[in-house]
C-alpha cells in the first residue's frame, strides 16, 4: 500500500477528527503542485471521500475539503479523471447547490466553474442536470436562494461554460422557456463583476445564434436596451436623436456612469457586433439609434482594444447595405488565404 492509499483511508466521515484534519491537510497540500494532484487523482477513492466529507459535521473538515476539490478541479489536465463516474463529484456538486441550507454551496459553485471550462465538463454537467436548466437558473436568480450567506455568483460561471454547448444555447433559446429572459436582467448587475461578467458571455454565445437574432431583439427579450445601457454615460442628445432610442436609454441622468470593466465593456460591444451578422440585426440597431451611443463611447473609452472592437463595429452600422451585399455575414465564403492572415494576428488581439 502506497503512503497516498494509506491516506485515503484517513478521509471518511467515521475517522477520528484529529486524524482526519492531519489527513485532509497533506491532501489540501498535495493539490498545491501538479505532481500532487496528479498523484491524488490516480489514488482510489481520493475525490469520493473528499466529496462525501462535504457533509462532515466538523465545519473546519468540510471547508478544507472543499478547497482540496477547487484546487483539483482547477487543473485542465486531470478533468476526465475527476468526471469518471465513480468520483459522482458533478452529482454532489449539484446537490450542494441546490440545497438551501448548505454551507460550501458557493464552493461547489467554484468546482463546477472549473469542470465546465472543458467541453467534456460541460456536456456532464448538462447530463447531470437532467435536462433541467430551469431548475440552476431559478436558483441563480433567487439572490437570497442559500439561507446560510452563500451568494452563488459563480453559478453564472457556470452556466456561461455550460453556453458552449450547442444543445444548451438551444434550451435558452427556446422562446417556450423564460430562461433567457431572467439571465438578461444580470447584465448591470452591480453587487458582483463575476456573475456581470458571465452572464454577458453567455448572452455573447447565443449571440454567435443567427437564427434566433430576432428572437433576441424581440420585445419578449429586449436584448438591445440590455447590452446598451452599460455602455451609455450621462451625455443628453438632441430631442430628434433621444426620440429614436430605445426608451430605457431616454433617460438615463446625468449621473449614469458606464461599465467600469474594461473587459465586460470588450464583451458587449462583441456581442452587439455578432448582432450585426444579420442584415435584420444591423437594421435594427441602426433603428433604434445604436451609432449614438456608440459615438460617444467612442469620445470616452481608452482602452485600444476596445476601440478596435467598437470601431469595426461602427463601420459596420454607417455602411449601407448594399455596400455589405450579404444578408448574414456569416455565411460569405472568405478565402482560405485571409483566414490565415486573420490566423496569423490572432495571438496580438
Amino acid at each position: 500500500m502506497t503512503e497516498i492509499q494509506e491516506l485515503s483511508q484517513f478521509l471518511t466521515l467515521d475517522m477520528r477528527i484529529d486524524v482526519k484534519a492531519v489527513a485532509l491537510q497533506q491532501t489540501l497540500g498535495l493539490t498545491g503542485t501538479t505532481d500532487g494532484r496528479h498523484l491524488l487523482i490516480n489514488t482510489p477513492c481520493i475525490v469520493k471521500n473528499l466529496c462525501q466529507l462535504l457533509s462532515d459535521n466538523q465545519t473546519s473538515i468540510a471547508k478544507d475539503a472543499s478547497l482540496a476539490l477547487i484546487n483539483l478541479s482547477a487543473d485542465e489536465e486531470i478533468v476526465p479523471a475527476l468526471l469518471a463516474e465513480a468520483t459522482n463529484i458533478v452529482e454532489h456538486m449539484l446537490k450542494i447547490i441546490s440545497n438551501p441550507e448548505h454551507i460550501l454551496a458557493d464552493p461547489a459553485c467554484m468546482v463546477l466553474s472549473n469542470l465546465t471550462r472543458t467541453k467534456l465538463g460541460s456536456e456532464k454537467v448538462f447530463q447531470s442536470m437532467e435536462g433541467n436548466l430551469d431548475k440552476y437558473v431559478d436558483i441563480f436568480c433567487q439572490e437570497k436562494y442559500n439561507k446560510k450567506g452563500a451568494r452563488l455568483h459563480y453559478l453564472a460561471s457556470v452556466l456561461s461554460n455550460l453556453s458552449q454547448l450547442p444543445a444548451v444555447r438551444s434550451y435558452i433559446l427556446d422562446p417556450s422557456r423564460s430562461c433567457l429572459q431572467r439571465l438578461v436582467s444580470f447584465t448591470d448587475y452591480k453587487d458582483s463583476i463575476s456573475r456581470r461578467g458571465a452572464i454577458l458571455g453567455l448572452i455573447k454565445n447565443c449571440c454567435f445564434e443567427t437564427d434566433h437574432h430576432e428572437f433576441l431583439l424581440s420585445e419578449a427579450v429586449d436584448l438591445l436596451p440590455k447590452l446598451l445601457i452599460p455602455l451609455a454615460g450621462p451625455e443628453e442628445f438632441d430631442e430628434e436623436d433621444n426620440d429614436k432610442l430605445p426608451i430605457d436609454l431616454q433617460y438615463l441622468g446625468e449621473e449614469k456612469t458606464r461599465e467600469p470593466d474594461p473587459d465586460i465593456r470588450k464583451m458587449l460591444l462583441e456581442a452587439l457586433t455578432q448582432l450585426c451578422a444579420t442584415k435584420f440585426g444591423r437594421e435594427y440597431l441602426r433603428s433604434k439609434n445604436t451609432y449614438v451611443i456608440l459615438r460617444e463611447l467612442h469620445k470616452w473609452e481608452k482602452n485600444e482594444n476596445n476601440l478596435v472592437v467598437l470601431e469595426h463595429l461602427v463601420n459596420i452600422l454607417i455602411r449601407f447595405e448594399h455596400e455589405i451585399g450579404h444578408d448574414n455575414l456569416k455565411e460569405v465564403e472568405v478565402p482560405d488565404e485571409i483566414i490565415e492572415k486573420f490566423n496569423a494576428l490572432e495571438p496580438a488581439l
